[in-house]
């Protein structure tokens, strides 16, 4: 036993240097405080080095040369040296033994310390950590990301985006995120910057978001080149708040006029993000625009050109150029992609123009197209001809045929799709006047034909595409309901479950066979609750709400302090679009919630968030100046009518009157006006008096392809009546059809719906 222990005692000082001498060699190279020093011990111990050693010298290079001023540092003079080169030739033959953490780490020391990243021992650490990638821990994962500045397009970045995104939730160091969001931010989706934001968010641990605000916080104050900073810019402007945002521009003013040519278009598209306002930045960006624009490619010059209109930024001299270019990339490009692109480019300039060149190119890609194509196509000539005083004018000779040979292509590519999957991947972009007026219905009976293709994987798209379209269509959504109860445990995750049933409640639909549709889906998700984006949370809260559907447990956690604190953190990082619009739901939840179940007990704190809205009131369109008109005729006077009523809670009317109990109406008097929305502002009615809320209901009250109404019409309708109204819908397929197409007869027609219901 104990010559055996011996053997292998002395085998391990033969090929690894034993722990004796591996332990002293450390210890030397840690003590040392000179780079002679350091290249002493690596030369008097040649025979010992391993590769913690190689990792260790590297690491304490970089740190020597860190800490010098600029002036005194010699990278060149150490890569030049002898030892250098053995710790090089050490690192090469040892990589296959290097484990993840130490390969990593030596590939990020030796880029540090100047090495070409064409360097062949470059090259085969990069190649190495290639094919261990997928079992990299996301510690690993992020130092690697922050090595790779040259390789931002190549497939091996877009690896680790896709890594990042399958792994998100398994990130717990706020560190490693924040590397990665710098690494990868010129490859990061919307969704996905969303996404690692809302990931800060969902950690029990509180000081989760403020170590990630800490580590920006740290990078910003610290000495960063051009390149590093604006690939933080790049990353941190569309998730920032808007302090950090100031902060982050103030610091790119100095250093603008040194961006690459890249660079200045990718900080011009995070600006575009937040929609900057920041015009002396932009004039400096622009500047290097200019400078550059002879090197940009035509999707390049795509990019600037939908930037600057996203930023609204006026430049005569600049667009002239960018439009000149366009111009040119149109007339010769043979690329399908790149030919709607370009169009869609040109569309967007000032006084744009549908020349004979464009529509030429337009007709001969026209076949290839797909229904992405031709949507931003139509998109683009509509914007043409409406934008340009010059296109008023355009010659039937030339724009009919070309929309002609876009209907047909578009009608085709429907009638001989097979493939659900194709089609879907396609939805997200269909929209436009073309596509909802010539191909939605087309569109509809494909998806329809292709339903028993409806599966867990691809149910929520569909589910999504018919919520934007509002087209109730019954077979379909009635698929969708069954795959999605059926395989509500296979679908990817519990966001998508909640987007599954978005459909239903706004298209005022229950699905056939399936009885208690909404108790069914709501048991089944209400356990993961938290782990719903916050944002989407609200939405399938103010969704359930149409249906009248409030799951205490859904709305005891929207409105708990905790989740609203959630939200406002999420909410301060987007764009303020979509801020909006969430906040919109939150506030029209809280209301429901108020009205229709006060025993929850959930507070309205909604009153000045509404208050803020009050004084952007439209002005009132031509066929409710009529119904006001026809009314006080009804009534006798326009002094019985009051016109853009607000009730408590905030909801709109477009007429009230009060009638007695006799059903006639009263004279509003100043006693009637009120000027806040709480309940208990109310004036009192004389006894057996009635309020009645006359509403026009236009087309967005209804599905697309039918009269039946909409989830948030009912719900409006069932608010004014808890209330207190009496109320009257005017549908406007009603008020605008033949049979009411005389003055007697619209007002026969309001005088009925008025007093329909009502006794005396």
């Amino acid at each position: 036993m104990f010559r055996h222990w011996v053997g292998n005692f002395f085998l391990r000082r033969l090929f690894h240097g034993g722990p004796v001498n591996r332990d002293q060699v450390m210890k030397q190279l840690q003590c040392c405080y000179a780079e002679d020093q350091l290249f002493d011990v690596v030369g008097e111990n040649k025979a010992d080095l391993t590769v913690h050693h190689v990792n260790v010298a590297a690491k304490k290079l970089y740190q020597f040369q860190r800490g010098k001023p600029e002036l005194f540092k010699a990278e060149d003079l150490i890569k030049s040296h002898p030892q250098f080169l053995t710790l090089r030739v050490v690192a090469e033959n040892q990589i296959a033994l290097m484990d993840d953490d130490n390969l990593v780490d030596i590939l990020c020391n030796f880029l540090r310390l100047k090495v070409d990243s064409h360097d062949s021992l470059v090259q085969q650490l990069v190649s190495e950590a290639w094919l261990r990638l997928d079992r990299f821990s996301m510690s690993c994962l992020s130092r690697f990301s922050t090595c790779l500045t040259d390789h931002h397009h190549s497939p091996l970045m877009g690896r680790i985006v896709d890594i990042m995104d399958q792994r998100l939730s398994s990130i717990d160091s706020a560190r490693s995120l924040t590397l990665l969001m710098v690494s990868t931010s010129y490859l990061m989706s919307p969704r996905l910057q969303g996404a690692v934001l809302s990931r800060s968010l969902y950690y029990s641990n509180p000081d989760f978001t403020l170590a990630v605000k800490c580590r920006l916080t740290e990078l910003m104050n610290s000495s960063i080149d051009t390149s590093s900073f604006s690939r933080l810019f790049v990353c941190l402007t569309p998730l920032a708040s808007q302090e950090i945002r100031d902060r982050l521009e103030n610091m790119a003013l100095p250093m603008a006029h040194e961006l690459s040519a890249m660079g200045a278009v990718y900080m011009t598209e995070a600006l575009s993000v937040t929609r900057s306002k920041n015009v002396i930045l932009l004039k400096e960006i622009v500047s290097v625009i200019e400078r550059n624009l002879h090197v940009y490619n035509p999707r390049q010059i795509g990019r600037i050109t939908e930037a600057f209109f996203l930023l609204k930024y006026h430049n005569i001299e600049l667009s002239t150029k960018l439009k000149n270019l366009l111009t040119n990339f149109l007339q010769h490009s043979v690329s399908t992609q790149e030919v709607c692109a370009l169009t869609r480019c040109l569309s967007i300039l000032p006084c744009p123009q549908l020349d004979d060149v464009m529509v030429s190119r337009l007709n001969a890609v026209m076949p290839q197209c797909s229904l992405y194509n031709l949507c931003t196509i139509s998109n683009a000539i509509n914007r043409m001809v409406r934008n340009s005083p010059s296109n008023r004018n355009i010659t039937p000779s030339k724009f009919i045929p070309l929309m002609q040979n876009m209907n047909f292509c578009g009608l085709e590519k429907l009638r001989t799709a097979k493939r659900l999957d194709l089609l879907l991947k396609q939805t997200r972009f269909m929209n436009g006047e073309w596509f909802d007026e010539i191909l939605l219905e087309e569109m509809m009976l494909t998806l329809e034909r292709m339903k028993d293709q409806i599966n867990w994987r691809n149910v929520t798209r569909l589910a999504l595409f018919i919520t934007k379209k509002s087209y109730l269509c019954p077979p379909l959504l009635d698929r969708i309901a069954s795959v999605a109860i059926q395989d509500i445990d296979k679908i990817s995750n519990n966001s998508s479950v909640a987007r599954a049933l978005l459909p239903f409640p706004l298209l005022n639909y229950d699905p056939a066979q399936i009885d208690n549709f909404y108790d069914v889906y709501v048991h089944h998700i209400t356990p993961h609750f938290r782990f719903i984006d916050p944002h989407l949370l609200v939405s399938l809260g103010h969704a359930l709400s149409m249906a009248k559907c409030y799951p205490e447990e859904l709305v005891q956690e929207v409105f708990s302090i905790g989740f609203l604190r959630k939200l406002d953190n999420q909410l301060e990082c987007v764009p303020n679009e979509f801020s909006t619009n969430v906040r919109m739901r939150l506030m029209e939840l809280n209301r429901a919630v108020c009205l229709e179940c006060p025993e929850f007990q959930v507070p309205w704190f909604h009153e000045s968030f509404c208050q803020q809205w009050l004084w952007r009131s439209k002005e009132i369109s031509p066929v409710r100046r009529q119904i006001h008109k026809t009314l006080g005729e009804v009534l006798g006077g326009s002094n019985y009518v009051q016109v853009a009523v607000v009730t408590p809670y905030f909801h709109s009317v477009d007429f009230e009157c009060i009638l007695d109990r006799n059903l006639q109406p009263l004279p509003y008097s100043q006693s009637y006006e009120r000027t806040n929305s709480k309940e208990n502002d109310r004036e009192e009615l004389p006894p057996g008096a009635q309020r009645v809320a006359v509403n026009f209901l236009d087309s967005e009250a209804f599905c697309k392809n039918s009269h039946h109404i909409k989830g948030p019409a009912l719900l409006k309708q069932r608010h004014l009546e808890i209330l207190g109204y009496h109320v009257v819908q005017i549908p406007h397929f009603e008020w605008n059809s033949m049979e009411l197409s005389t003055a007697d007869a619209l007002k026969e027609y309001l005088r009925k719906n008025l007093f329909r219901g009502l006794s005396a």
